[in-house]
């Protein structure tokens, strides 16, 4: 027998397994000795409006009954080491699931990465934490899993439009995700745990006759009468295929440039930048459970999303939270050497002691005359130029500029700076010399907003660490709605955050998927 249970419950109830199960049978009038019982919880929201959390649960409840897999699809590769192949280009979310789409419906995906495996990349990684080197094609950016895989590992989206979300957790846990993230209302992974699952995935697209070839960058396309044939590498090797889905992420500017030079339409899209805010996580905690000490052992670190509309000159922008790390790390995630960029991760418990969030400003195309002259490059050459100035004053190395939130609002250098979680350190500086009048002008009106809405946000004991710039990307590579294929280009399929069209890693995994779907659909014969 199955019962379905509709419940709301303490953390500890919710949390503690032993518990949990002993509630769940005692709300169904049951004693907690019942044999051949068995409760789980198949969905999880957590509710701190009030003054006591509460957390809604959906659970099931079996009795003399297996309760089997909470998987609904097991993913079936097909061997395809010789069937006609696609030519995927950049090993993010967005590559990996395309390659994995490809050959369930049977077709070989070479995948095309500039970046080293998940292993080898860690030694990048150290680098430039440690002594402030940039690998241009390794990086927190550049490598198997792309920016996804050193990261929160946060699989809460709101796109179903082009996908079944379901689907993609389902793989995941498939490959080694835990169960877990098919239950909680905003799963996460974590970044200890990303590299193994990206490992996997890469395993699957190999034992199924599937290529993926690291440190490998795209130089040059081979486009003939308006039509994609392959691609060109560093090394001089053409690869040629049925087609190119072009996955390569926010930051390969090398590849926007690439299709500007030759002419292939592309556009610039708005995006937003700011800086990364971070306080202590108990600070944050005792803000959103109302607690007096700490959050106690059943609650996970707490989270916060904020968003607040300002005016300066006549003109209209969002401020807001973007990617909220809780318990986590600020990391330096520069792709070229003499630019600074920060961006955050968390681990899968969530327990550093500091909370880090981007706070951003939306960029209008509008709000950058000066650049028109790079036309659809505009926005990437705004995006750069910030990065290079935080560099500069930053002091010429990865140590990144930072303000406490009430000296920058007041417009006073720090004389101290706090504790931080980021690696290469901190140089204390006047943020409005980074960052543009318009971007700072609307973060202070906002710090103050956030401060009526979360009482104790706008505290001197939280510091701005600059810059937080690839919320986005820059440019648009267009598609055709329908079909997903350039407007301009046969065969050439843009895809993922690169391309424009998603915004983390399960949206980026859907469009991924959608993308081989389109490309072989249209070219690959039945």
């Amino acid at each position: 027998m199955k019962k379905n249970l509709t419940l709301q419950l303490s953390p500890e109830e919710a949390y503690d397994p032993e518990v949990f199960k002993n509630t769940v049978l005692k709300k169904s009038g049951l004693s907690p000795e019942t044999p051949h019982s068995f409760a789980r919880q198949i969905r999880r929201s957590i509710d701190a409006r009030g003054r006591k959390v509460i957390v809604n649960v959906e659970a099931e409840l079996f009795l003399n009954e297996n309760p089997g897999s909470l998987l609904d699809h097991f993913p079936e590769y097909q061997d395809v080491h010789h069937s006609e192949p696609i030519i995927i280009i950049g090993a993010g979310p967005a590559g990996l699931f395309a390659a994995l789409r490809a050959i369930e419906l049977g077709v070989k995906p070479i995948v095309i990465e500039r970046g080293k495996d998940v292993r080898a990349r860690r030694r990048d990684l150290a680098a430039i934490n440690k002594e402030g080197i940039v690998n241009p094609d390794s990086n927190y950016c550049f490598g198997e899993g792309g920016a996804g895989t050193y990261s929160d590992g946060k699989l809460y989206t709101r796109s179903k439009k082009r996908g079944d979300i379901r689907r993609i957790m389902e793989i995941l846990v498939a490959h080694g995700a835990t169960e877990e993230i098919l239950v909680d209302a905003h799963p996460h992974i974590g970044t200890n745990k990303l590299p193994i699952l990206v490992a996997k995935l890469r395993e699957s697209i190999l034992e199924a006759g599937g290529e993926i070839l690291f440190e490998t960058r795209v130089e040059d396309f081979l486009i003939e009468n308006e039509e994609i044939k392959g691609v060109k590498t560093q090394d001089g090797e053409t690869i040629k295929g049925l087609g190119v889905i072009l996955a390569t992420g926010h930051s390969a500017r090398d590849i926007f440039m690439l299709l500007d030079a030759k002419k292939v339409y592309i556009e610039a899209k708005p995006f937003a930048l700011g800086v990364r805010i971070e306080h202590s996580q108990n600070l944050i905690d005792k803000i959103q459970y109302h607690c007096e000490i700490d959050r106690g052992p059943y609650l996970p670190a707490a989270a916060y999303s904020l968003v607040q509309q300002t005016e300066y000159q006549g003109k209209q922008r969002g401020v807001f939270s973007f990617c909220m790390c809780p318990g986590g790390f600020i990391v330096p995630a520069a792709t070229s050497p003499g630019e600074l960029v920060v961006n955050g991760m968390s681990p899968s418990r969530r327990d550093s002691k500091f909370a880090n969030s981007g706070m951003v400003v939306s960029v209008e195309l509008e709000d950058l005359p000066q650049y028109q002259k790079y036309g659809a490059l505009s926005a990437m050459h705004f995006q750069a130029e910030v990065e290079q100035r935080a560099w500069e004053i930053g002091g010429k190395n990865q140590t990144a500029p930072a303000q406490r939130m009430v000296d920058f609002v007041n417009r006073k250098v720090s004389s101290s700076l706090l504790d931080t979680s980021y690696q290469p350190g901190l140089n204390s500086v006047e943020m409005r010399e980074v960052l543009p009048d318009f971007i700072s002008a609307r973060m202070a009106m906002a710090f103050k907003a956030f401060g009526q809405k979360m009482k104790g946000y706008f505290t001197n004991d939280a510091q701005l660490i600059g810059v937080e710039s690839r919320t986005s990307s820059p440019v648009r590579i267009p598609r055709d709605r329908e079909s997903f294929e350039h407007p301009q280009i046969k065969r050439l399929y843009p895809c993922g955050e690169g391309a424009g069209y998603a915004g983390g890693i399960v949206s980026a995994a859907m469009d991924g998927e959608r993308c081989a779907e389109k490309l072989i659909a249209a070219y690959v014969k039945k």
